[in-house]
């Protein structure tokens, strides 16, 4: 009688294996220096190359600006000095300066509260799924532009003097100056846009005209325009302030520049877009405003940034028409006899540099993070 085979043992597994890390070179600190650093024989002697002008230039850098810098000096003598470096004691002494040129004194109040509640309104507006954005949309549109005036122009019936434009500077104008073109230039750029692809001839061709001649010519053609020619296209009694007719310039010319980018969105679009919002019964209003807007936006914020950042920079050429913006405080205070020398003046502009890095590197930041949270690049977010 044949025996049956053995029957095997069959061991079943009650826990789940434990979940090992992926290895180092796939995810992880090492994995990203090899993806990014390090990924062929080309990208290898760029970094090499590129971190050994970092350890020639940077220990020189920290010298010059920490180590061997002038902190505090009540005048510029002890910055002339042999071997000095950075002479950070006159920007602290220029600081006030820098921040109202010539505004009064005893009134620059006025301008910090002005600059506290639009930090606190934008923040508010910008800041992702933030509560009643809705009303921070209007406080900021509305109701902050004229408290705004108030402060920085000043009105008798409030108490407040009134402080002529001829004496408006510093950071705070431009703050003002950038902010103006950027709130402008955006719904600007949109109607041009719009109207570009008008099907009304009249409407295209206006639009067309405006923006090629606009971007036909330098930002400092426009500002010379807006400063001698617009009062001669008014009543002597309505002439624009010195201060506003290159604040119209700039919403202009930023406005016909940010008018292509966003024309460029709208042809990305799909075809399907415009045919299926119309076929629900969606009249031009709504699909424009609720399908068609919003994706061409998020598609081209890069390029509303970038328009942004350019702005932001071109600011300063308001120099060039006399008004006195940041970087024109910097030159201008640098003539000064008791702080005059060629390290206070490098100082001064290293400074300049620092302030328009910091503002164009947060705005280019936050785009980065609008662009993650609407997944503008196919990807997704992770939980």
């Amino acid at each position: 009688m044949e025996q049956s085979a053995p029957v095997p043992k069959v061991f079943v597994r009650t826990l789940h294996a434990p979940v090992l890390p992926p290895p180092p070179l796939v995810h992880g600190p090492l994995a990203w220096l090899r993806a990014n650093l390090f990924s062929g024989p080309l990208s290898t002697l760029a970094t090499l190359g590129f971190a050994a002008l970092v350890a020639w230039l940077l220990p020189g850098l920290i010298r010059y600006l920490l180590v061997d810098a002038i902190w505090s000096a009540p005048d510029g003598a002890v910055c002339r000095e042999p071997g000095a470096g950075a002479c950070w004691a006159y920007v602290t002494q220029k600081f006030s300066y820098f921040m109202y040129a010539s505004y009064p004194r005893e009134s620059v109040w006025r301008i910090d509260l002005a600059l506290a509640a639009g930090a606190l309104l934008a923040t508010w507006l910008l800041w992702p799924r933030a509560p009643r954005q809705g009303l921070a949309a209007l406080l900021f549109f509305v109701a902050y532009p004229p408290l705004a005036f108030v402060l920085l122009h000043g009105w008798e019936g409030a108490g407040l003097a009134t402080v002529a434009t001829d004496m408006w500077g510093g950071v705070f104008v431009s703050l003002l100056v950038s902010t103006v073109g950027i709130v402008v230039s955006l719904p600007g750029g949109i109607l041009l846009a719009l109207g570009r692809r008008s099907r009304l001839p009249v409407v295209r061709f206006f639009c067309v005209v405006f923006i090629e001649c606009v971007r036909g010519v330098p930002l400092i053609s426009v500002l010379f325009m807006a400063n001698f020619m617009l009062p001669l296209f008014v009543p002597a009694n309505l002439t624009p302030d010195r201060l506003l007719r290159p604040l119209i310039g700039i919403a202009l010319f930023a406005s016909a520049y940010m008018a292509e980018v966003i024309r460029g969105g709208l042809q990305a679009l799909p075809k399907g877009q415009y045919e299926g919002a119309m076929a629900i019964g969606l009249s031009y209003g709504q699909m424009m405003r609720l399908v068609v807007l919003p994706q061409a936006l998020a598609i081209v914020i890069p390029g509303i940034v970038n328009t942004f950042i350019g702005l932001f920079k071109d600011t300063t050429l308001v120099a060039v028409v006399g008004i006195s913006d940041f970087l024109r405080t910097v030159d201008t205070a640098r003539l000064d006899p008791a702080w005059a020398g060629p390290t206070i003046s490098t100082t001064g502009y290293i400074f300049a540099a620092a302030f328009y890095f910091v503002f164009c590197f947060g705005m280019s930041r936050y785009s980065a993070m609008v662009e993650r949270n609407l997944s503008t690049d196919g990807k997704h977010r992770e939980p």
